[in-house]
């Protein structure tokens, strides 16, 4: 009679060395990736700490108030400075790109994307990535001396048209060195950005969406209007808001084509104004050890600026999971 007995089998020996190996492996990957997370955000505490005390030395010195003066002269005795005029002009010359740049390019990234026969959608593609690695000095320049001479028709036809709007009237002569002009050479330098994100996200919308709506004896636009954009809405606005932070701490090209000026103005086509990077890429090769913190003080509020933008973009991005990783 044939035993019952439970046979209890034991693994080949060298099968469980590949298990413990592979616990090992995870536990070394896991100390990595913590590590390295670790070590970002002691990166950027230190920068925080950083700036935070070289903004502190600098302002417990200033005469004026930091936040609404319009003057810039740390070197003076007293010391005199304040960022009222480059918050002013970082804000408006982002806004103006923001304005320009999101509508074009939700409309290349619709067109690669639902309309252009798939091998010259790869091609436009391709060439809207490659503006994303043309170097900064390279859009200066180009700025400079194409851009600036060109928009002077282009300012005299909104200031004849649109002059009545304040914002577009021009009461200075002068060549096309504003931040009209910066926003429209941030918003080519950020349409790469933009419509890449956008693209990505309108190709993620469920094919079984947009069947249905065809089927329902919708019309192409029909179909875009009611089940791709809604679907994309929080990816493009996180791909504006991605834009918008390039935007914000641009440096060489603002400093290449800005003339600046410690004026505010809502005459957006008038030479002048500055912005945060712009004017410490302008000053700090010759401001004084003084003069340096008060740069760095200006350098924390851009700092602040740009991490509530990317902060805000995360958040939008996490709203959707489909976006944020969460499924994965």
């Amino acid at each position: 009679m044939a035993s019952t007995t439970p046979q209890i089998q034991t693994p080949p020996a060298g099968r469980s060395r590949p298990r413990s190996t592979g616990r090992a492996g995870d536990r070394i990957f896991l100390g990595l990736s913590r590590g390295s997370g670790i070590l970002l955000l002691v990166i950027m505490a230190s920068i925080a700490v950083f700036l935070s005390y070289r903004a502190a030395v600098a302002i417990s010195e200033d005469e004026g108030d930091f936040l609404t003066t319009l003057d810039w002269n740390p070197a003076g005795d007293p010391p005199v400075f304040g960022i009222a005029v480059l918050l002013f002009g970082t804000v408006v010359s982002s806004v103006i790109a923001m304005v320009i740049a999101v509508p074009v390019a939700v409309g290349i990234a619709l067109f690669i994307s639902h309309y252009a026969p798939r091998k010259l959608a790869g091609v436009i593609a391709y060439v809207i990535d490659l503006l994303a690695a043309v170097p900064s000095i390279v859009y200066g320049i180009w700025g400079a001396l194409v851009l600036v001479p060109y928009l002077e028709g282009l300012n005299l036809w909104l200031d004849r048209f649109f002059g009545w709007t304040y914002v577009f009237e021009k009461t200075e002569i002068g060549v096309a060195r504003s931040l009209f002009t910066v926003g429209i050479l941030l918003a080519v330098m950020i349409l790469p950005i933009v419509t890449s994100v956008s693209r990505e996200v309108f190709l993620q919308v469920p094919r079984m969406n947009e069947e249905a709506a065809l089927a329902l004896g919708a019309t192409r636009w029909e179909v875009i209007r009611l089940s791709v954009l809604p679907f994309g809405r929080s990816g493009v606005i996180s791909a504006s808001m991605l834009g918008l932070g390039r935007a914000l701490g641009e440096t060489m090209a603002v400093a290449t084509v800005l003339s600046p000026s410690f004026l505010i103005s809502l005459h957006v086509l008038n030479p002048g104004g500055g912005t945060f990077a712009q004017n410490i890429a302008a000053k700090f090769g010759e401001a004084d050890a003084f003069g340096r913190d008060a740069l760095i003080a200006s350098g924390l509020v851009l700092f602040v600026l740009t991490l509530l933008v990317n902060g805000a973009a995360r958040l939008i991005i996490a709203r959707r999971k489909e976006y944020s990783g969460a499924n994965a």
